[in-house]
């Protein structure tokens, strides 16, 4: 998982360097994290967690900065939201809606971080 986020931390710093501060590799093994963190100009910090069996999340906790949290994710929690379980917490961990993040990390970093990059 090393490579994967690695290059997603190497896409965000290279594309994304307006908005992003600096990466970090959370929890596990230095072969194997848990996470990515990418540190927002803001203060504020997105995780990203993939799997290997597909799932993932893409959090932006900014509850310190407004109050807010954003997160796409897929966990099967939602059944009556059309894009299950893919799902998107809008502001906040009760306002759920639908997702359409692209199912490549790289594609889907992309839209987290133009979306970030809209927000800020």
């Amino acid at each position: 998982m090393l490579t994967t986020y690695q290059t997603l931390a190497n896409l965000a710093l290279s594309e994304f360097n307006d908005v992003i501060t600096r990466t970090q590799f959370i929890g596990g093994t230095l072969i194997n994290p848990n996470k990515l963190r990418l540190v927002i100009t803001d203060g504020s910090f997105i995780d990203i967690w993939l799997s290997l069996d597909g799932d993932y999340a893409y959090h932006w906790e900014r509850r310190r900065q407004t109050g807010e949290v954003y997160r796409w994710d897929n966990a099967p929690h939602h059944p009556h939201i059309s894009t299950f379980p893919d799902h998107f917490h809008n502001g906040d961990e009760h306002l759920i809606v639908e997702s359409n993040l692209n199912p490549r990390p790289e594609n889907a970093l992309r839209e987290v971080l133009k979306f970030v990059r809209q927000q800020l």
